[in-house]
């Protein structure tokens, strides 16, 4: 889905075909009322269709050639508004009906007895996946898909979620930890996993996302509201102001013929009037409004992350705060020895030695790495063991320490305190040598591991973690975007200040906890704050909740995914950052859209108004009167510049289409400098473009006879 997503070009055939469709029936005035800036175009389109109508069977045909152009382009505003949503729509109707095809139905082998672990002697019955229901337990072996969404609950399998996520990379997922999520639809590649279905047919995670890429379920974003209701009162406000010009119209008509010094002049007609309302109601952001809302949840599931509402996307571009984990997010998240560090009196391979002993076990990326480098660096390989009766101590959180009892000896490596501990409980002392080393290694960004041998601490081994390239210069564009990083880690605070300061993050919290996620994030909303952050463990899923924009990671547990308000399908936490900049597009657009909108009205005024009473109060002999002179635009008749201005305000829709679907381009810019750009291209320019435009359409119609 991903790699369709992000291919498919802007104007795809298919989907504007279905745009074209969907414009006429969007048509339903029904529909229409949602848009109170389009409901009124329309209102105008019927009464023009109606007066036609009038004129035809009454027999007053001499203006039937005028009104007619004025209510062809009337209903092509209406429709060009309607296409710009259903563009909008149609892109997510599209990834809709792609992963319609990818829900297929399967059946699932639920368990009707689960006494003994594994997978023998386990009594199953084959039902249809929809007759399976939250709770059951299902057993899924290679080769077939999951009937459902649930959490591992026995055993490990790799699985292909390509049909999800686009990534052809099959997926380990395993009961416990923060692997055990398995989603519907996605196909058991090897082994077995016993799996709880947690949840009913119609509310998977597949069948969400249906409903959210095809915009079934979007809402309105409080901002979306808030502008709606302005344009709205504007449109209120313009409907009241055009209504009373035909009284003042023909009053003023009235005394100029009674002075006998005028020129004979008439009240502008119904068409006028409502050509004047059309133009004057800010028609293109109102047409284009719905469209560029969802067009940016569009854009995020183009990045492969599934917004929970549109609210979310819009929140994403006015965080102020953005927590970022730092393995895996801001770091590459496998930590490496790169160095061996011993103690005065210690030889280098002797705790090299040592270190590897202790790591033979360790599965870890670090474990391995600590491996690798002692038997590169000194020819160590690993050792056969077990004929010496091992016993491997697995790392835990408690002691943090891990090692190896053999033969007499008792090796250990772990964190610094812990260690010290161990060696003092075995007799020995600690030499001073070992905190200094250990806060050298800390303050320079890497992690110490302390190695003992029973009672005599032998040395450091330097872990480093690498940061990611081009981090600092993001967080550059984010400061500059007003929003301050905070680097989250269970790292100690030399190692935690020592890696923010090569990244470039604002702050950091180190050793941090769940509670100690959740007090930070309050105390960012308490200061009026939104608050964006990512995670995947249900350790998480506290401060996902807590947090304006909530980041949970495919890979994650169920209730991270549940807690956070987004899903990233490919569990990558530095999309987070895309995140935000894609909700600032967001923003960005509506805001430069708006102000074009309401600046072209001004060149639309100078267009109607001489045009309406450019005769009114003129003298006897003379076509022209006093208001003639804000014809600035030099329009050739009162009809050419009516029928030039609705013309324009139906092409400028159309025309902006592209740029509400893409979004205008992003660049991290402050609130002040955002608002000198939209000013200076958008309101300037909104105000340039329609005298060109208008005075174009003007010439060309008048050289056609068509006013």
């Amino acid at each position: 889905m991903a790699e369709t997503a992000q291919k498919r070009p802007l104007f795809d055939p298919p989907i504007v075909k279905r745009a074209i469709k969907d414009s006429f029936k969007k048509l339903d005035l029904r529909w229409v009322a949602r848009n109170p800036v389009m409901f009124v175009v329309e209102i105008g389109s019927l009464l023009t269709t109606l007066l036609i109508i009038r004129d035809i069977a009454t027999g007053h045909t001499e203006n039937l050639l005028f009104t007619s152009q004025v209510a062809f382009w009337l209903w092509f505003t209406v429709i060009f508004a309607n296409f710009a949503e259903a563009m909008a729509e149609g892109r997510g109707k599209a990834q809709a009906d792609t992963l319609r095809k990818t829900k297929t139905e399967t059946l699932g082998h639920r368990i009707v007895q689960d006494k003994s672990p594994g997978i023998a002697g386990i009594r199953t019955e084959t039902v249809p996946a929809p007759n399976l229901r939250k709770g059951d337990l299902v057993l899924v072996k290679a080769g077939e898909f999951l009937p459902g969404d649930g959490e591992v609950v026995e055993g490990v399998a790799s699985v292909d979620e390509s049909a999800i996520t686009g990534e052809s990379a099959p997926v380990i997922r395993e009961s416990g930890g923060d692997r055990s999520a398995v989603t519907g639809g996605t196909k058991v590649l090897s082994d077995w996993i016993k799996v709880r279905i947690t949840s009913n047919p119609g509310e998977t995670f597949l069948d969400r996302m249906i409903a959210l890429v095809e915009g079934a379920e979007r809402q309105k974003t409080p901002n979306e509201i808030a502008l709606n209701i302005l344009l709205a009162g504007l449109t209120i406000v313009f409907v009241f102001a055009v209504v009373s010009l035909l009284p003042y119209a023909i009053y003023s008509v009235g005394a100029a013929k009674a002075a006998g010094v005028f020129a004979a002049a008439a009240p502008p007609s119904i068409t006028v009037l409502v050509a004047l309302l059309v133009c004057l109601i800010p028609t293109t952001i109102g047409g284009l409004l719905s469209a560029i809302g969802i067009a940016g949840m569009d854009r995020v599931i183009q990045h492969n992350v599934l917004a929970m509402s549109g609210r979310a996307v819009e929140a994403a571009g006015d965080v102020n705060t953005l927590l970022l984990d730092k393995t895996g997010t801001i770091t590459l998240g496998n930590r490496q020895a790169v160095e061996f560090t011993p103690l005065p009196g210690i030889k280098e391979g002797e705790l090299a030695d040592a270190a590897q002993l202790s790591s033979l076990s360790d599965e870890t990326p670090e474990g391995r790495s600590i491996v690798v480098l002692a038997k590169s660096k000194y020819g160590l390989r690993g050792r056969e063991v077990g004929e010496h009766e091992a016993r491997f101590i697995p790392f835990s959180a408690q002691t943090r320490m891990s090692g190896v009892d053999f033969d007499g000896r008792s090796v250990r490596k772990g964190a610094h305190d812990a260690v010290v501990e161990f060696v003092n409980s075995q007799g020995g002392t600690v030499p001073g040598e070992l905190k200094a080393a250990v806060e050298r290694i800390s303050r320079s960004g890497g992690t110490p591991l302390v190695v003992a041998e029973g009672r005599n601490a032998l040395g450091v081994i330097h872990l480093k973690d690498i940061v990611k390239g081009g981090m600092r210069e993001r967080f550059v564009q984010l400061r500059k975007m007003g929003i301050k990083t905070v680097m989250i880690t269970g790292d100690n605070p030399l190692t935690a200040a020592a890696i923010a300061a090569e990244a470039g993050v604002d702050d950091f919290l180190a050793e941090a906890k769940p509670e100690d996620k959740m007090a930070l994030i309050r105390r960012e909303q308490a200061e009026g704050k939104l608050v964006a952050m990512t995670g995947d463990g249900t350790n998480d899923a506290p401060a996902l909740a807590q947090s304006d924009v909530g980041v949970a990671m495919n890979t994650g547990t169920m209730a991270a995914k549940e807690a956070g308000n987004m899903v990233d399908l490919d569990s990558n936490p530095t999309k987070l950052i895309e995140i935000v900049e894609i909700g600032k597009q967001l923003l960005m657009t509506r805001g430069a859209l708006t102000t074009f909108s309401i600046a072209n009205d001004v060149a639309k005024y100078f267009a109607l108004i001489p045009a309406m009473f450019a005769s009114l109060y003129a003298l006897a002999g003379s076509k022209d009167g006093p208001l003639s002179a804000l014809n600035v635009m030099g329009l050739q008749t009162p009809e050419s510049a009516i029928l030039s201005a609705v013309i324009f305000n139906a092409l400028i829709i159309i025309a902006l289409v592209p740029l509400a679907l893409r979004g205008i381009k992003y660049r991290p810019l402050g609130a002040a400098a955002v608002l000198r750009r939209n000013i200076f291209i958008y309101g300037v320019g909104g105000v340039i473009i329609p005298f060109i435009g208008i005075k174009i359409i003007d010439v060309i119609i008048t050289a056609a006879g068509l006013a």
